[in-house]
């Protein structure tokens, strides 16, 4: 076992060397958890399967969620090794994970459906080593950095955290049409640096806490999470004949039996000696309160980057010249200016917030948030793109307003022998709610599309020479299947027709696929899922910001703030800002 280390004993330049690694760290991770979403029709394309084919629509699915939903599911648990084996030696074997993976996905030989599952499979892998990588930094940048310079450390390693999965947007769509192993290729290096710079430079620089595994805890709430959160996944699939799966029972099993395993867990976590969730952390003000905000503010967030991809994709790109080929790249490069938005203001928040207290940033954050999503409401589908980027500029600023001095002051809140377990439980409530968000705004999306897209999509069909039995035929296909085209780049209306397109005069079938012809359909019925959407949006950063508010310290800054660990009685709780 590796000797222990003061931070003292470590130096000054110490701090420094622990906030460049985790940020890298979490920068390729998070880039990773959305490098896929463009790149998709590429990769796609070059294995040799057609995702919008419905028995293919569950490998699409899993491509773009079982990142997530992994590091959801064990993101905790890693953060509570961390607590008893040492946070830099599980942070180090989840790069050297993270990194093999990444390997093993670039190197993909094979094609068809083995292909699909072998990337799925090692996107998987790749999650468990997000997971420790994302439940430990939070933690070593706490034991590493004073109270007083922990909002500018959380703040530049919240930028990474979240800037990744913006930046992984254009970094797929750049890479993807050139190779789509790129995709994969690109995390191989910084991930190779980053595990021998990791393994070369960090310590353990807090008390481990040795203490049995609450098996018990892990087992029912991986079971309970992973039923919730593939029963969402699930549910976007039509089913029978409605247009999304809610009502299959299969579903609605996996999402009530999930939810009742996680009661079950609850209960469970109140009666053993060593919980996996250590509820009494909650009994702690700041920490609740902050997690609530943070759970909001990502149910807010998580969908967001989704419909506005579709809304560019579908709409606004094509309607002004660009080829649906091209829309996945553009639309990455459209949306940077929400990029640069919280580039600027998480660190500077961060700091501010150091010497001001944070609750004027994180409740003024969620404000400005929610009324650009209001402004949004109210913005026109065919919209001007200086307004549009404004918007998105501010939105960042309102989101990066609220994410550093947010887990800046939940983690500060924390006991020293807590940080691991509570920074694996924000974490889980934070990537629990980005799939849950996505759940919700492509449920929301589809449902306003399922209102009026069929007899819309018919009526203009038939107007432009389709027969009238095939028009209602593609009427009466799901919805999802014309929100996935748009999403992927592909022309809906012309994955649509497919073969039919020859049968139409020339002139007929190049304006069904031309570029105004499908944005001009869906734009009243996408419009009405959207203002949905960001009403909900809207909602949930209120409750952020009002969250933020009620759960700002009393005594300002973050001033030893403890509360009784049950699990670690033997251990007094180290004082939050004593960088212990």
């Amino acid at each position: 076992m590796s000797r222990l280390r003061s931070v003292e004993e470590l130096g000054p330049r110490y701090k420094w060397v622990a906030l460049s690694n985790t940020t890298l760290g979490m920068l390729i991770a998070t880039i990773n958890s959305s490098i896929v979403l463009i790149a998709l029709p590429d990769v796609f394309k070059g294995i040799g399967i057609n995702p919008l084919d419905p028995g293919n629509t569950s490998y699409l699915l899993w491509m773009i969620m079982g990142f997530l939903i992994v590091t959801a599911v064990l993101v905790v648990s890693f953060g509570r090794l961390g607590d008893m084996y040492g946070r830099a030696r599980m942070y180090n074997l989840g790069f050297l994970i993270f990194t093999i993976s990444s390997i093993l996905l670039a190197v993909t030989w094979m094609s068809g459906d083995a292909a699909a599952l072998w990337l799925i499979g090692w996107r998987v892998v790749q999650g468990i080593g997000g997971a420790f990588l994302m439940a430990n930094s939070s933690a070593i940048l706490t034991d590493a950095f004073p109270a007083n310079q922990r909002g500018l450390a959380l703040g530049i390693n919240g930028v990474a955290a979240i800037a990744g999965s913006f930046l992984g947007l254009v970094v797929g769509g750049v890479l993807a049409p050139i190779n789509w192993h790129w995709v994969f290729l690109v995390s191989v290096p910084f991930g190779v640096i980053g595990t021998i710079w990791a393994y070369l430079k960090l310590h353990d620089t807090a008390q481990r806490q040795r203490a049995k595994m609450d098996w018990a805890g892990n087992v029912t709430f991986a079971v309970g999470l992973i039923a919730v959160m593939v029963a969402i996944t699930y549910g976007l699939q039509p089913y029978g004949g409605h247009s999304m799966g809610w009502t299959s029972p299969w579903v609605l099993g996996a999402l009530i039996g999930g939810l009742l395993v996680l009661v079950l867990f609850g209960v469970i976590e109140t009666r053993v000696a060593n919980p996996l969730f250590n509820l009494s952390l909650f009994k702690i003000r700041v920490y609740s309160l902050g997690n609530v905000a943070n759970l909001m503010a990502s149910l807010g967030r998580g969908g967001l980057q989704f419909i506005l991809i579709i809304w560019l994709q579908g709409i606004w790109l094509p309607q002004h010249g660009y080829s649906f080929a091209e829309t996945p790249l553009w639309a990455g490069i459209y949306m940077l200016p929400m990029t640069v938005g919280f580039l600027i203001s998480a660190p500077l928040s961060g700091i501010l917030s150091d010497r001001r207290g944070a609750w004027f940033f994180t409740t003024g954050g969620m404000i400005v948030t929610a009324l650009t999503f209001f402004a949004l409401t109210v913005l026109p589908v065919n919209f001007s793109y200086p307004v549009f980027a404004a918007l998105l500029l501010v939105n960042g600023i309102g989101m990066g307003m609220f994410t550093a001095p947010n887990r800046a002051e939940v983690m500060s809140s924390l006991p020293g022998n807590a940080r691991g377990a509570g920074a694996g439980m924000t974490a889980t409530f934070q990537n629990a709610a980005m799939v849950l968000s996505i759940g919700i705004f492509f449920s929301l999306i589809i449902a306003g599309l399922s209102t009026t897209l069929p007899a819309t999509l018919t009526g203009g069909l038939e107007a432009h020479g389709v027969a009238a039995a095939q028009a209602e035929q593609i009427g009466a296909l799901p919805a999802v299947g014309v929100l996935f085209a748009a999403f992927l780049g592909y022309n809906p209306i012309e994955h649509l027709l497919g073969g039919s397109l020859g049968q139409l005069s020339p002139d007929q079938a190049s304006f069904l696929t031309g570029h105004s012809f499908f944005p001009s359909l869906v734009t009243q019925p996408f419009s009405a899922g959207l203002h949905v959407a960001f009403w909900f949006a809207i909602v949930a950063s209120v409750i952020a910001a009002a969250a933020s508010w009620f759960g700002r310290s009393r005594e300002g800054r973050d001033n030893a703030v403890t509360a009784p660990v049950r699990d670690h009685p033997a251990t007094p709780a180290a004082v939050p800002g004593s960088g212990s």
